[in-house]
Formats: structure tokens, sequence, C-alpha cells
């Protein structure tokens, strides 16, 4: 069963916002003044990655049983 959306949008806004804050932080001094285009590019490219292949995966891990809910079986033995 696949978690709600609204459930993974949550998930996702956690992981970004302060992920991004953190990257407008650290490269504030390298990028300022750079042409918009390049300044989204750097960005983009080191967020996408940051957050699939680090935070996602932590944050999956966190908030794994809220996103998966309850089991839907009244055996005891599926919640295992």
């Amino acid at each position: 069963m696949r978690p709600p959306r609204y459930k993974l949008a949550v998930v996702s806004w956690l992981a970004i916002y302060p992920l991004i804050t953190l990257l407008l932080w650290a490269l504030t001094p390298w990028i300022k003044g750079a042409p918009v285009p390049v300044v989204t590019l750097i960005l983009s490219a080191t967020l996408v990655t940051a957050q699939t292949y680090v935070v996602m995966p932590v944050m999956l891990r966190i908030f794994g049983r809220w996103l998966r809910g309850k089991p839907l079986s009244d055996d005891p033995q599926a919640e295992s």
C-alpha cells in the first residue's frame, strides 16, 4: 500500500526546507553575483542529489511508520 500523497508531501517538505536553507547559507559566498540560471542550476543539482541519496532515505526511516499507517489485517502476525 502506498502512503497518501499529502504524507509524502509533508515528509518531502520537511527534508527540502532545511536542506535548501543550508545550501543557500553555505554556497552564498561562491554564488553571490552569479547569474540566476547558474545559481538555480547549482542549487537544484545539489538539492536533488542530496535529497535522493542522503536525506530521503533517512527521512523514510524516521517517518516510515507514519507513512505506512496501521496494517489493515486483524491478524497480529501481520504486524511483525
